[in-house]
């Protein structure tokens, strides 16, 4: 009890600098997803793009521009993945040389002056977000996978499917794609939320600013943006 008193004592500002970040970090996760099933957002929205974009696929005899696409969504999954593995590996190589990477962050103005211990507890909260991140990328590109299936398997024009089936084919289609998104979605947050972590190397305050900052711009992009009221614009909207 006594050791843990002094620790918050001794450390006081970097707990409370953590303990809003992850509030910050969980508590837009948790928001963004329930005020998405409320309020237009890139998620909603592009959920019913990709809703009509099914029922004409299922329209279509040649599907090769839709397998086209998919692929292309998974290039860009991919991309990341294979990026997060780099980083991870960057991590790691400094985790095992902290005492130079504290002499060299020591010369920024206003950096507070951290222990080895401390520093290693930031470079392991930066690995823990990229190996969320890692996960959240390969099972988003797992899912598109499993979309091509279900586009190889989808009705064709000619078979007698009535638009209940149709229907069906196309909102299970649209919803496996969704998921996927959702996970990348997820990944690309966390890149964004790592970015304010880096601000802890230099002080806990700017540490809380970035993910109070990260947040914000979350928030605006996905809720509030040009791109989204674009998306929302009636096909006989001119503007």
């Amino acid at each position: 009890m006594d050791t843990a008193i002094s620790f918050f004592s001794q450390n006081w500002l970097n707990v409370i600098a953590l303990a809003w970040f992850l509030i910050c970090f969980k508590g837009y996760m948790f928001y963004a997803h329930r005020k998405s099933f409320t309020t237009p957002c890139l998620a909603s929205v592009m959920h019913m793009y990709r809703f009509e974009w099914m029922l004409r696929m299922i329209d279509r005899d040649n599907r090769i521009s839709d397998t086209s696409a998919i692929a292309n969504l998974e290039r860009s999954v991919s991309f990341f993945a294979s990026t997060t593995m780099l980083i991870l590996a960057g991590l790691m190589t400094v985790l095992g040389s902290t005492e130079q990477a504290i002499d060299i962050v020591s010369d920024i103005p206003f950096a507070t002056q951290a222990t080895q211990q401390e520093w290693e507890l930031k470079i392991l909260l930066l690995i823990v977000l990229f190996v969320y991140a890692f996960f959240k990328f390969t099972w988003s590109l797992r899912q598109y996978g499993f979309v091509s299936v279900m586009v190889g398997s989808a009705v064709m024009p000619g078979e007698a499917a009535n638009e209940q089936v149709k229907n069906a084919s196309a909102d299970r289609l649209a919803r496996m794609t969704s998921m996927a998104a959702n996970n990348f979605n997820l990944g690309l947050r966390t890149f964004y939320f790592s970015q304010a972590v880096l601000g802890w190397f230099i002080n806990p305050i700017l540490f809380m600013g970035l993910a109070t900052l990260v947040t914000w711009i979350l928030y605006r992009r996905e809720f509030s943006s040009d791109t989204l009221q674009i998306l929302m614009m009636s096909g006989g909207e001119v503007k």
